[in-house]
């Protein structure tokens, strides 16, 4: 397995001339980067950025593959998981959405596939277990069928941005940039510049209320793959950034548009809450839609 960057894109925010009421924390989280400004009161900003700490580390408690004590973890391991945290019922209900919305290309149930492949196994066995429609949760319990696991890595760092984010509003912060592996801005003009590894700057986006979420299938490859899996669908793009209204969306369907051919895309981008999709072509072509 080599790893070059789990992100087809590195997004780097535009930090400077932050004015005399700014504050911005740095740090690590979900195995990358992390990073949280705001503009506003520090007595406001403070006591903000303590309760960011805190929904960070439960949020990896709760979806953390390489914590064994993790609510996945233990879901993964046993196959049920009884009395599931709220946020962890939200993130399956969003994770049912994005299924859904991609008619299947959006798919956690390929954890088993990737561990195959991340080992030097044949996945052939694994792929007999991928189904998202084949998981059963209410507020009760989640079931998983037979030999089945889950990941979320394609949906959770959003996830995790918006409960950070939800954090500023509540703490009546409306000039704010969020990045948990994904970004998500409020108030003011975030000047978002947009990089590929391999064809270097690609433009910039701003961000004033909304979200904004990259995914590249050969920043890691599994072997002769590409890590972003699917039991039929392959990568169509290079890079995919997707902008919309909550990085949860974002997130989710930056890692699905990846499979989808353009007018699957261009069907998909349609829809309620997604405001702009930018493609990378293999050959380097950038296409907006």
């Amino acid at each position: 397995m080599t790893l070059t960057r789990r992100r087809f894109l590195t997004i780097s925010a535009a930090f400077a001339a932050l004015p005399a009421q700014a504050s911005s924390w740095q740090g690590r989280a979900f195995g990358a980067d992390v990073s949280i400004t705001i503009h506003g009161p520090r007595e406001l900003a403070e006591p903000a950025l303590a309760q960011a700490h805190q929904v960070i580390r439960e949020t990896q408690r709760l979806f953390s593959l390489y914590d064994p004590d993790s609510s996945l973890s233990r879901l993964n391991r046993a196959g049920t998981l009884h009395l599931p945290d709220h946020r962890f019922l939200a993130l399956m209900t969003a994770a049912g959405d994005a299924f859904d919305r991609t008619g299947g290309l959006f798919d956690p149930t390929v954890q088993p596939l990737w561990q195959a492949l991340a080992n030097g196994r044949d996945g052939a066995q694994a792929v007999a277990s991928i189904g998202w429609d084949r998981v059963r949760f209410d507020t009760s319990r989640i079931t998983l069928g037979d030999a089945q696991a889950l990941t979320f890595n394609g949906i959770a760092q959003g996830f995790a941005t918006d409960l950070v984010t939800e954090v500023m509003i509540q703490n009546g912060l409306s000039n704010t940039l969020v990045n948990i592996g994904e970004y998500r801005g409020t108030g003011g003009q975030w000047a978002i510049g947009l990089s590929d590894p391999s064809l270097a700057h690609l433009g910039t986006r701003t961000l004033s209320s909304g979200a904004i979420a990259t995914s590249s299938p050969s920043a890691l490859s599994l072997g002769a793959q590409a890590h972003i899996l699917h039991p039929s669908a392959r990568p169509h793009w290079s890079t995919v950034s997707v902008e919309a209204d909550t990085a949860t969306l974002a997130d989710s369907l930056s890692t699905a548009l990846v499979l989808a051919p353009r007018h699957d895309v261009e069907k998909i981008s349609q829809q309620a809450g997604i405001r702009r999709v930018t493609l990378v072509s293999f050959d380097g072509d950038l296409t907006t839609i």
